[in-house]
């Protein structure tokens, strides 16, 4: 299915870009996200009309997504976690608890927004992770893992 991008997208193009993608990941995934529309005439004629307004929309969430990531760079998040005596966690340290302590600490961030390159965290101990705000912000971070021995 050809679409048009109204945002950019990861691994796929740039706002206006015009690509062709799967049926079901145009239908099910990038129209409800409101992130493309097919690529019809009219569309591309509409888009053609409103491109300069997407593109300023654009910009703000970028700059806001910049905004948000000075003030998150180098943050440390403690959670606390029961452990074992030699540093294993009973559970683990998912991107939900990370995003919620995220929350608490008044930073808007999606559990979806959180990369753990290696998994979820198992061991006691202070771990990089990265959060991205925005398609181009991607702000590391640190996860202090405390044990709590039960």
């Amino acid at each position: 299915m050809q679409i048009i991008l109204l945002e950019k997208v990861v691994n796929l193009g740039n706002l206006g870009d015009i690509v062709k993608v799967k049926d079901g990941y145009a239908r099910n995934f990038l129209i409800p996200k409101k992130q493309a529309r097919r690529a019809t005439k009219e569309a591309i004629a509409e888009f053609e009309v409103r491109r300069a307004e997407l593109e300023k929309v654009a910009a703000e969430k970028l700059a806001t997504a910049q905004a948000q990531g000075e003030k998150l760079a180098g943050l440390t998040v403690q959670i606390a976690q029961k452990a074992g005596v030699d540093g294993r966690l009973f559970g683990s340290v998912t991107n939900a608890d990370i995003a919620d302590a995220l929350k608490a600490q008044g930073f808007d961030v999606e559990k979806a927004q959180v990369r753990l390159p290696e998994g979820p965290l198992k061991i006691v101990g202070d771990h990089p992770v990265s959060v991205s705000l925005h398609t181009d912000v991607l702000v590391d971070v640190t996860v202090s893992v405390l044990g709590e021995h039960a």
